[in-house]
Parts: C-alpha cells; sequence; structure tokens
C-alpha cells in the first residue's frame, strides 16, 4: 500500500515540477496550481504529516477555537498561538471569519415563524423591510400579542444561524441528504474580515454508518498552511462522528489555488527527501457527547513518530 502520506507529497512534487509563477499580495509569490484533491481514508490511521513535526496542541487549540465561534485572538495568544497577530486588528478581531461564519450565520426569519433549536443566537433588534413572499396576516410580539401587519412592509427577526449546530442535527435526522454544507464564505462580510476564507466551506456524506467530509478551499498555502487544514479538518470529521455515532471513514480536501511560495521551495524539497513513518491514531474521550463540550484534554494523538521539524517563514497577507 502506498502511504497516504504521499497524497500531500506528491502535491509539493508537482508544484516544484509543474507550478507557474503567481503573484500574491504578499511580499512573496509563488508556484500554483489550480484544482487539486487528495483523499485520506481513515482505516490507514489519522493523518497528521511525519515527514516533518507537526505541532498537535497548537493545531487542536486552534480547531476548538474556530468551534467556539470565536473571531478574536486573545486567547490563542494565551496559549502562545501568535501567527494571527499580524492579521488581527489593534483588539486582537479579525472580524466575522470562519468560526463566526460555522455558529453564528446572518438570517432572518419571519416573527410568526418558530425558530428550530439550531437558530441559537438570536439578536435583539427588528428589521423591517419589503418582501416578495407573501406576508402573514399578523406578527407576533414578545409577549404573544397579535398585530396586523401594514400593507407595505412585512416584519423579519434578525438571527444567527448556528451552522454546525444544524449540520450535526441533519446528520443524525436527515443523512441520506447531499446538501449537509458549512459555508464560511459569506460574501457579503468580505469586507469586514481581515482575511477572507481560505478553507471556504465543508460537506458531510453517511453511506452505511460511515462519516465523511469534503473540504473545499479557495486558496492554499501548501507548505505551511495546509499540513494543519489535512489534520484539523479530519479531526472535525472525527469529532461530528464521535458525537452523531457513526465511523469516520474518509477525509477529502480539493484546493482551487494551492500555492507554493518562493520562500518554501528549498524547505519543501528539504521535506520529500524524507519517508513518511505510519500514522498515528486518534482517542476521543467516550464521555463527550456534544460538539461544544470537548477541550484539549478529550483529544489525543497515539503513536506519533515524525521527522524534524521544518522552518518556514508565514507569509502575511
Amino acid at each position: 500500500m502506498i502511504h497516504p502520506e504521499y497524497e500531500y507529497l506528491k502535491l509539493l512534487a508537482k508544484l516544484l515540477k509543474n507550478g507557474k509563477g503567481k503573484k500574491t499580495r504578499g511580499i512573496h509569490g509563488g508556484k500554483s496550481l489550480f484544482g487539486y484533491q487528495m483523499r485520506f481514508d481513515f482505516r490507514h490511521g489519522f493523518p497528521v504529516l511525519t515527514t516533518k513535526k507537526m505541532p498537535w496542541k497548537i493545531m487542536t487549540r486552534e480547531l476548538l477555537w474556530f468551534i467556539s465561534g470565536s473571531s478574536n485572538i486573545r486567547k490563542l495568544q494565551e496559549k502562545g498561538i501568535k501567527y494571527w497577530d499580524d492579521f488581527a486588528d489593534t483588539e486582537g478581531n479579525l472580524g466575522p471569519v470562519y468560526g463566526v461564519q460555522w455558529r453564528k450565520w446572518p438570517a432572518f426569519t419571519p416573527l410568526t415563524q418558530p425558530k428550530p433549536d439550531f437558530y441559537a443566537h438570536e439578536m435583539s433588534e427588528t428589521d423591517s423591510f419589503k418582501s416578495d413572499f407573501p406576508k402573514p396576516k399578523y406578527w407576533v410580539d414578545e409577549n404573544g400579542d397579535k398585530h396586523e401587519f401594514d400593507n407595505k412592509v412585512g416584519l423579519y427577526q434578525r438571527t444567527e444561524l448556528d451552522q454546525l449546530k444544524w449540520a450535526i442535527s441533519e446528520i443524525k435526522n436527515n443523512p441520506d441528504s447531499k446538501a449537509i454544507i458549512v459555508q464560511a464564505w459569506n460574501t457579503a462580510y468580505l469586507d469586514s474580515m481581515r482575511l477572507p476564507p481560505c478553507h471556504t466551506m465543508f460537506q458531510f456524506d453517511v453511506t452505511k454508518g460511515k462519516l465523511r467530509l469534503h473540504l473545499y478551499q479557495r486558496s492554499s498555502d501548501v507548505f505551511l498552511g495546509l499540513p494543519f487544514n489535512i489534520t484539523q479538518y479530519a479531526l472535525l470529521l472525527a469529532m461530528v462522528a464521535h458525537v452523531t455515532g457513526l465511523e469516520a471513514r474518509e477525509f477529502v480536501v480539493s484546493i482551487g489555488s494551492a500555492l507554493l511560495y518562493y520562500n518554501h521551495i528549498e524547505p519543501a524539497k528539504e521535506q520529500l527527501k524524507r519517508k513518511p513513518y505510519p500514522f498515528p491514531k486518534l482517542w476521543l474521550n467516550p464521555e463527550v457527547t456534544d460538539i461544544d463540550n470537548f477541550s484539549i484534554k478529550d483529544i489525543k494523538r497515539k503513536g506519533y513518530e515524525a521527522h524534524p521539524r521544518i522552518k518556514g517563514e508565514l507569509v502575511v497577507l
């Protein structure tokens, strides 16, 4: 069997050989390929790169931060995670990125429409606007009293949709769905984000009791960022499978623009000289049954052996 890490290493090699020069918003350009896919079967171990040592606790803490719905980096900084510093504002905010979109996607519902559980973060303000959709005859206030609509507008309530909670509900209750998708790409909010999301959406599939996750990335820093993304989204798959009672089977990642920065070429060549070790195993605390209840102590990597770390400079865009 070909070691599954070669899914990643083949991309590095292909970029070195066939990548086309590409300008970026940062100080370094790079070699780029458009359109690439990798697959990692969990039966061959949990995907953490072994051709360079990967920082397990940093990757895990960052994923838990995404899941929390936060976009302020102070809690990451408290744990010694500094690579977001140059992207954040002076207060440590990144804007409505990643976890904010996962857990607090802006939505509007008619005031007469009951909100399901996954509309978890209701806002206080009420917005009125014209709608082409049929309006109910009445709207109901917080005391349960009915009021007639006027003839111009319908009343809608601004809410925040918890996409991750919704996806878990769909996996449990509608497992044959082909539409269990979580979006981080919200075009209306891009100007408010300090960095447009690189990992933009992911989709779940349930087949014969096996859970799969397919990640789409609009852009990927292949040497530094992608190894993090592989492990973090594989871990997200495992955590969701854990709380839904399914077996995590396969992680798929598709990349739009795969980029190897010029200042990462020599480190990439060094990595390609190395032979992978077997992938480790993953342990999740069996007592955790809710995605929001995981902590760092509930997630462990077992049997990890890796080559020494290879340093690479982070390119700030």
